[in-house]
């Protein structure tokens, strides 16, 4: 092969299957037949590596979107992301759907809030082609998102979230439940005025909202018990006013929202002179590294998610079953997990 061949093209474009032809000394069809492993096309060994080199040496790679259309189908998951702060649990969650979709021969796509919703959103998300859109926890998608996505032809629209999304598939995750186990477990060991965090970051309070209503509802059961809501920021200059507030309230049972809300609470009650849990019980969320580096060890609610291979599994089959009525499958689990914090 002349040397020529791997030369740049004017302007930066990008070789095309018919560069790879002239190249290999083949047919355009002939370079289909073996790029895109097309049984069918006879086609000797010899000529497959010729062209797999031409490909090599002009750095030739199909065209993905051009392929769909051809087949019918993308292969590509798109997973909108939420328009709030996410953690280290979402960041291994979406790591471990991905491998799982990958393992499936899906490629999975992470889309970053657009700014708009509903129809406008849907658009967006429909340019990609994608098989399926799988929304976590993005409010941005509505029943207007999910009729312009089925005109589209996406295949199968999920939602992931503490409500269904009407037309569409549900992953149900019921956050009540978080703070409920939390409130039951500081109930349990004696506490009775029970302080809850909820962070001063708004883009969170479609998670803290509900763990406050769970700790409500665990609080109902016992006359004695009270509730303290109290806003915090993820601030080490804000810890030491909170903290103040807490023992001037008489708290002495807390659920942080989270394990890392928690770690900056437990500093601050300690800074502030009050011993955990002798004074304060303190119960976390997530099961995070932090929370078990912690003195004391801080006792918190494990999130416990449907596994990212059944997560794959049930795109997998939607996708290959595109008529399928809105289905709704339970998410979240929850558990305590107590430690020496409480």
């Amino acid at each position: 092969m002349a040397s020529s061949s791997s030369a740049p093209r004017p302007g930066g474009t990008p070789p095309t299957s018919s560069d790879v032809a002239r190249a290999a000394g083949v047919s355009r069809a002939t370079v289909s037949y073996v790029l895109n492993d097309t049984e069918g096309g006879r086609v000797s060994e010899a000529t497959r590596e010729r062209v797999r080199e031409a490909a090599r040496q002009l750095g030739y790679v199909p065209h993905a979107v051009a392929r769909a259309l051809r087949a019918g189908r993308s292969g590509i998951v798109l997973m909108t992301a939420p328009a709030v702060t996410v953690g280290p649990l979402f960041a291994r969650m979406f790591a471990e759907l991905q491998q799982a979709l990958s393992e499936l021969g899906y490629t999975a796509v992470l889309y970053g809030p657009t700014g708009v919703r509903g129809a406008d959103a849907g658009r967006r998300w429909a340019e990609l082609r994608p098989d399926a859109v799988l929304s976590l926890r993005d409010d941005s998608m509505d029943a207007d998102a999910v009729a312009v996505l089925r005109q589209a032809g996406v295949k199968v629209v999920l939602g992931f979230g503490p409500v269904p999304v009407e037309g569409a598939h549900a992953l149900l995750t019921d956050e009540e439940q978080v703070g409920f186990r939390a409130a039951t477990h500081l109930l349990a060991v004696g506490r009775r005025t029970l302080g809850v965090i909820v962070p001063a970051d708004t883009s969170l309070r479609g998670f803290a909202e509900p763990r406050l209503a769970g700790v409500e509802r665990a609080a109902r059961a016992h006359e004695s018990a009270t509730v303290v809501r109290q806003e915090l920021a993820l601030d080490e200059e804000a810890a030491p006013r909170w903290a103040r507030q807490c023992a001037a309230d008489g708290v002495d049972g807390l659920f942080a929202y989270n394990d890392e809300y928690a770690a900056l609470a437990v500093r601050a009650l300690q800074d502030a002179g009050l011993k955990v849990p002798e004074d304060v019980a303190v119960v976390g969320a997530d099961d995070l590294l932090i929370g078990r580096l912690l003195r004391p060890r801080l006792t918190t609610v494990r999130l416990e998610y449907m596994p990212a291979p059944d997560i794959a599994r049930l795109l997998d089959r939607l996708i290959g079953a595109p008529g399928t009525p809105p289905e709704t499958h339970d998410m979240l689990g929850a558990r305590i997990v107590a430690r020496d914090s409480a």
